[in-house]
């Protein structure tokens, strides 16, 4: 990409992260029923339109060379806006959304993609206390600021902020009750938290499982200098898996990592560790017995071919007499 192009898209990028957050501001200002000055929302009209014709113009000659260069007009579309809105952006946005809807699913009483015969591990025994002392918090909040605040602009600002952030508490708490870990059928493991992260291990990988109860000082998602990755919840482990090689996963705000030992929390360790190894067991047992079948058609060959060998020789010494 040349100087120009590479400082445009560096403008356009500067540009999405300057209006969202008065967008966001607006936003809430509107559904509150503010009253804002016929000033002010032509100059956010007007702000909207020229960062909307600033990523026009940075984004087409990107759609336009991924075109000549064979793609799809959706899978085009798709990487010009990869190149031009900031992947934190984008996955903050792609993670509410994911958040959102499995507040759907938790009313609902379904789970996000537990397939027939696999084997769901929750991982939310720790925090639920903290996520429901989060939300009683927010609504005594509320509650307190909707009657002591005098002045109709900042209690309707407020009161939409505290609200949605009482939505968002509960459907990230959504998002991790229809989420948990899953031990699939073939003993592929999937680590999840929530809409932030997502883990698949196949089952080839796994060499062991063992439960471990351990406390980490890290976030959520931790890897050391030796290749560990913690998952933490409440700041704590309970089960570690170790690979045979590295798999590599994505962070939440999109930085990328790999790992070769995984520490992850589950209610239920033990039964975790017996699923993970009643899988290993199953098909290793079915590998033996596909070599012991083998074998047992090689031996049982081997004796026909050598019944046959001593018959033919027996003929022959009878027909020499």
């Amino acid at each position: 990409m040349s100087t120009g192009g590479t400082a445009g898209l560096r403008a356009a990028r500067i540009a999405v992260w300057a209006a969202l957050p008065g967008e966001l501001f607006l936003a809430v200002c509107l559904v509150a029923g503010v009253r804002i000055p016929g000033a002010v929302l032509l100059g956010a009209e007007a702000l909207v339109v020229g960062v909307l014709t600033l990523e026009a113009y940075v984004m087409w000659p990107l759609y336009a060379a991924r075109r000549r260069a064979g793609d799809g007009r959706r899978a085009a579309g798709a990487a010009a806006v990869r190149a031009v809105v900031p992947v934190a952006v984008r996955r903050l946005v792609v993670h509410e959304v994911r958040a959102l809807h499995s507040l759907g699913l938790w009313l609902l009483r379904r789970r996000h993609r537990v397939p027939e015969g696999a084997r769901p591990f929750p991982y939310t025994g720790p925090q639920a206390w903290i996520m429901w002392a989060f939300l009683l918090v927010s609504v005594v909040e509320t509650v307190v600021l909707a009657l002591v605040i005098p002045w109709p602009l900042v209690h309707a600002v407020v009161l939409v902020v505290d609200v949605y952030g009482i939505l968002i508490i509960l459907a990230l708490h959504a998002a991790c009750e229809t989420r948990p870990h899953v031990v699939a059928a073939d003993g592929a493991l999937r680590l999840r938290y929530g809409a932030l992260f997502d883990l698949r291990v196949p089952a080839a990988v796994i060499v062991s499982a063992r439960v471990e109860r351990r406390f980490t000082d890290g976030g959520l998602v931790r890897v050391d200098e030796e290749g560990t990755l913690d998952l933490a919840v409440g700041s704590r482990t309970t089960v570690s898996v170790e690979l045979t090689e590295p798999v590599e996963f994505v962070r939440p705000l999109g930085r990328r990592g790999s790992a070769r030992t995984l520490r992850f929390h589950v209610d239920d360790p033990r039964a975790m560790v017996a699923a993970l190894g009643r899988e290993r067991s199953t098909e290793a047992d079915a590998d033996a017995a596909g070599t012991a079948q083998a074998g047992g058609k090689a031996t049982a060959g081997g004796k026909a071919a050598a019944g046959g060998a001593a018959q033919a020789g027996g003929t022959a010494a009878a027909g020499g007499r």
